[in-house]
């Protein structure tokens, strides 16, 4: 099985092909900016990028973000994000091997829970979530979009 690590520094071009290769959201052009956003939110405390490699590039990478939480005990919320894997390499078990590592993370950084949201209407995609233990329906999430720039 596949083994996911923390993304470094230097990963930044390859998650951004992963992205382009995907088609999940129009990434941050140009490289520059993509850049200055990489490096900001490499150092940004709480925030965890996990990465899978085959073949020496990236096949799949999620983000968590885990933030402090005055209820629950003071344990933390944990947010998964950006959950990728590239077409070409799903069902090898790397987006299992980034998700799990996501969630250990959260789970030793004690976070009360992890919360994730999908668009996706590929069943598929439900089932890969609830098999690696995420709950569908306990929640009803709502989004805000931001005014268009």
């Amino acid at each position: 099985m596949p083994t996911a690590r923390l993304a470094q520094s230097a990963d930044l071009q390859s998650i951004l092909s992963l992205f382009a290769a995907s088609e999940v959201s129009r990434a941050v052009e140009p490289y520059k900016q993509a850049a200055h956003v990489w490096q900001e939110t490499i150092a940004q405390p709480g925030t965890y990028i996990f990465v899978s490699e085959e073949n020496e590039r990236i096949a799949a990478t999620c983000m968590l973000i885990t933030a402090p939480n005055l209820l629950r005990g003071g344990r933390r919320h944990g947010f998964l994000e950006n959950v990728v894997t590239h077409p070409e390499l799903q069902g090898r078990g790397h987006g299992r091997a980034v998700v799990e590592a996501a969630l250990a993370r959260a789970w030793a950084d004690n976070c009360h829970h992890v919360l994730m949201q999908s668009g996706r209407e590929d069943s598929r995609v439900h089932t890969f979530y609830e098999r690696l233990g995420f709950v569908p329906g306990l929640r009803v999430g709502y989004v805000a979009n931001g005014p268009c720039q």
